[in-house]
């Protein structure tokens, strides 16, 4: 019995090396050159070698795969937050989605079943999909804050608004929150050096934005020499003490990267 047992086994694990995963490609042809018809009851015509040119009418493998629905079980920074029915290519929703169990297949069921509660709907940790990822780009940058360098000035939140412009980020100065030290020059001492800002984005999330003071005069010949990717190098705090708040902490979510 053990002899028969022992060689079952042998033959299941030989068997295994020979499976093949089936190849789904389809190909949709047309004749080129309909044959004749032929009359009932009589023998079909013989077809000539034209009746054997084909035209591709489609090719599957290459067709463009429809989207997939699927209902998020929580929040997915830059997809959407928990009960939300998306839809999204295939292959970012096997791989990213499904996969790490952040989503299901859209039904009914599933529906009701990951819908977001009254308590979980009054608890609003997130003003949108993409807010997260704002915060998390604005806090990967170093700001470059131009200020003159011939005429006397005092930072202002429009000075924070018009460097983030120039960086791709379109604020409001309410949103600005400065340090309550104030920052005022021209001053060379502070030249390159680091100071912290709070960026609050849609009331709710908000960001600590890194910001350097960078002298810049109309005249050439008073310009401060370039300073080759300067926000790679270390740069000293402006403010000996930190000045300002720290952003409040918000509960971090499966993200997708």
């Amino acid at each position: 019995m053990l002899k028969n047992l022992c060689t079952t086994q042998l033959y299941l694990l030989k068997g295994a090396n020979n499976l093949k995963q089936q190849v789904r490609t389809t190909f949709v042809l047309k004749r080129k050159y309909e044959p004749l018809l032929h009359k009932t009851n009589e023998k079909p015509r013989r077809l000539r070698a034209k009746h054997f040119i084909y035209e591709l009418v489609e090719d599957t493998q290459v067709k463009k795969r429809p989207n997939m629905e699927v209902v998020l079980k929580t929040f997915v920074e830059g997809v959407g937050d928990k009960g939300d029915v998306v839809s999204m290519k295939p292959y970012f929703v096997y791989n990213k989605l499904l996969l790490p169990g952040l989503a299901t297949y859209k039904t009914p069921e599933n529906i009701v079943k990951y819908s977001k509660t009254e308590a979980e709907k009054s608890a609003v940790q997130h003003s949108s999909a993409y807010a997260q990822r704002t915060v998390n780009m604005l806090e990967s940058i170093v700001l470059a804050v131009i200020m003159n360098k011939d005429e006397p000035w005092v930072l202002e939140p429009w000075h924070i608004k018009a460097s983030l412009r120039k960086a791709g980020f379109h604020c409001k100065e309410e949103c600005i929150k400065l340090p309550t030290e104030r920052i005022e020059g021209p001053d060379l001492r502070k030249e390159n050096k680091e100071f912290s800002c709070i960026i609050t984005i849609n009331k709710l999330e908000q960001a600590t934005l890194k910001c350097r003071i960078h002298h810049w005069s109309t005249d050439p010949s008073e310009r401060l020499p370039y300073v080759f990717e300067h926000w790679k190098l270390p740069a000293e705090p402006l403010l000996e003490s930190s000045q300002i708040e720290a952003p409040t902490s918000n509960v971090q979510k499966p993200t997708v990267k």
